[in-house]
């Protein structure tokens, strides 16, 4: 018995040919089904009836390519890669041997050579990732990590929303707490707000690259690099360091698995379903898990840093975006158009830039080197930008918007709904003709 081994294209045209034979498919059915020509059926037909299924297989099979370069070539290339380029990578190395050295050669020939003779490891064998754990920090206050965690924290009894955790490095002890809707700026400064007027100013926060820490595009015109959140950090003298993989700040990562079991567990236990309660029974919580997990720390010293008079929270922690004022003393922001009153101090700001500053609480001013203008909204469009870019963590605010201002529609308006379809179904009725 001989086996005979086919690619998946051999076996496919078999399958045509032997239909073919068998009287069931015409010679030009079958060509349109494999591609060929007339004659390359009836040259396949001619090798099945000959050898059987083995005419199909190619008989190139396991022979050299006659476009395989000489082994001296091989043998030149390989020597000035272990020579001058045993570190590098096969598309800089081939880069470099094409620029100084004239060897034009192609970038995955030469990652096979470099395979077979050891010099590379493909990336399906390569050892996984070993992130190794990092000590934590020695004082209170040195390192605080801070992150959201979406999850159904209170199960079915309402939908999914965010906890944002503060926690400190040394001693893993939760600094602060909030149930959220989701992550935003302006929570992560209610947050903030909270835990520097209970403890201070820490030395830096450790977060991971969502957009509320970091900016994306550097290249971007105009800014200066930093989000709202860390501009306002950087006025309070506090760093603000992002991690380049969950695994490096794993003490908040490892924190939320522990939450996500017993803080569940617990809000269903105190009957709780809702944002607000949650909240307010939170410290209770924070003071009975630091009592059970939190770590001593290495060093008594506490590196909180006292606000000043000067560092006013209100201020500080805002978003805040500059304008141009026109001509006519109106300024385009967030789909409205401000009108400023048109008074001694306005009048002159034509065409000069000025601040539009947003308070969490909702408020928001017009302010001209820290003076406020007094405006009013001449116009405000309430529509969304269906184009508009939605991270994953924002995902379900978006959603959630979206719906509500389609649920504003009349029922016969909405898209798919059985109401619009007996509602067009009557008009028909109505526009008939009587008979």
């Amino acid at each position: 018995m001989t086996v005979v081994s086919m690619s998946s294209q051999e076996f496919s045209r078999l399958q045509v040919l032997l239909d073919v034979q068998s009287g069931r498919l015409r010679i030009e059915d079958a060509g349109q089904l494999v591609g060929l020509g007339r004659r390359q059926v009836f040259r396949l037909l001619k090798g099945i009836r000959e050898v059987g299924a083995a005419g199909l297989i190619s008989k190139r099979r396991g022979r050299p390519s006659n476009r395989r370069l000489p082994p001296e070539y091989r043998d030149l290339a390989m020597a000035l890669v272990r020579e001058c380029y045993a570190d590098f990578g096969p598309t800089l190395a081939a880069e470099k041997l094409t620029e100084l050295h004239g060897i034009g050669i192609s970038r995955e020939t030469l990652r096979h050579w470099m395979i077979e003779d050891g010099l590379w490891v493909d990336r399906r064998h390569r050892l996984p990732s070993v992130h190794q754990p990092r000590n934590r920090r020695e004082c209170v206050g040195e390192l605080v990590q801070i992150d959201g965690s979406d999850h159904a924290w209170f199960e079915d009894r309402r939908p999914k929303c965010t906890l944002l955790a503060f926690i400190d490095d040394a001693t893993s002890r939760l600094m602060a707490l909030r149930f959220v809707g989701d992550e935003s700026t302006f929570d992560y400064f209610r947050v903030t707000r909270t835990y520097l007027e209970t403890w201070g100013k820490p030395v830096a926060f450790y977060s991971d690259k969502f957009s509320v820490f970091r900016v994306h595009k550097r290249d971007a015109d105009g800014g200066n690099g930093m989000t709202q959140f860390g501009r306002a950090l950087h006025e309070l003298n506090i760093d603000i360091i992002c991690a380049n993989s969950p695994q490096a700040k794993g003490r908040i990562e490892r924190a939320f698995g522990t939450l996500q079991d017993r803080l569940v567990k617990e809000l269903r236990l105190a009957g709780i379903n809702s944002i607000e309660a949650a909240n307010a029974w939170l410290p209770a919580f924070m003071e009975d898990h630091n009592r059970r997990f939190a770590k001593p720390p290495k060093n008594d010293k506490d590196l909180h840093r006292p606000l000043t008079a000067k560092e006013n929270l209100t201020e500080i922690l805002t978003t805040r975006h500059e304008r141009t004022v026109s001509s006519n003393l109106t300024i385009h922001y967030d789909r409205m158009v401000l009108i400023l009153e048109p008074n001694t101090n306005s009048r002159p700001l034509a065409g000069k830039r000025v601040m539009i500053v947003n308070y969490p609480d909702g408020r928001f001013a017009i302010q001209y080197r820290g003076t406020n203008l007094p405006f009013r909204v001449f116009d405000k469009l309430r529509t969304v930008d269906s184009g508009a870019i939605v991270e994953n963590k924002r995902l379900g605010a978006a959603l959630a918007l979206i719906q509500e201002q389609q649920n504003a529609f009349p029922a016969h308006k909405r898209r798919l709904d059985p109401a619009r379809r007996r509602h067009v179904n009557n008009l028909e009725i109505q526009a008939q003709p009587a008979a």
